[in-house]
């Protein structure tokens, strides 16, 4: 479970670091970036929200996972500043399964041509470990169940064509405060949970 701190302060961070929690996640890297250095060294800090290249080498040195992966230019990018750093850096896919237009993420075919693709093959600084997806944002839950299910069997489908014989490829990011007891059922690995945890967000920050 990734706790989303995202406009919560350092204190109540650390109060859930205190209860157990390890696993953080942060919308924007500007708050990331700041936020890093305030806490202990052992948070595994997860950028959920959409990543701007002009903005990955502020993070590059500590991340642990990045979600939102929606661009080979992103990949690239991820990659040059994650060899300056010496490091691999995990990377989901972001797949756009919701209804809305407003959602970033990458369609099928653009997942297999990037994966197909030479550029990707010279990427060796990245490793991806796995998909991202956000539901439509709807209180019908067949909607949502259905998005969730599309992407887990699109997992399996990408898993057997490109890493089959790469255990790390096992992550499936689907569910929030929302929605995360579907998202498990229909085969979540990491759930992004912050009002549950942390109440409603601050939205004047």
């Amino acid at each position: 479970m990734v706790a989303v701190s995202k406009t919560k302060p350092v204190s109540d961070i650390l109060e859930a670091y205190k209860a157990g929690q390890r696993a953080f996640g942060e919308n924007k890297a500007q708050e990331l970036i700041s936020k890093f250095p305030e806490l202990p060294d052992d948070i595994e800090w997860h950028m959920i929200g959409h990543l701007q290249t002009n903005k990955v080498k502020y993070i590059a040195s500590f991340v642990h996972l990045i979600h939102s992966v929606d661009s080979l230019k992103l990949l690239r990018n991820i990659n040059k500043e994650a060899k300056k750093n010496n490091r691999v850096i995990d990377c989901l896919l972001q797949v756009h399964i919701a209804r809305e237009q407003t959602k970033f993420g990458l369609d099928e075919q653009e997942i297999r041509e990037m994966l197909s693709s030479e550029a990707y093959s010279g990427l060796h600084n990245i490793r991806i470990v796995g998909m991202m997806g956000m539901a439509t944002f709807t209180d019908n839950e067949e909607t949502i169940k259905k998005e969730f299910h599309y992407l887990a069997d699109f997992f399996k489908q990408i898993r057997a064509s490109y890493f089959e014989n790469e255990d790390s490829f096992s992550e499936l990011s689907m569910g929030m405060s929302g929605d995360y007891l579907l998202a498990v059922q229909e085969g979540s690995t990491i759930v992004r949970v912050g009002s549950l945890i942390f109440g409603e967000r601050n939205y004047n920050k």
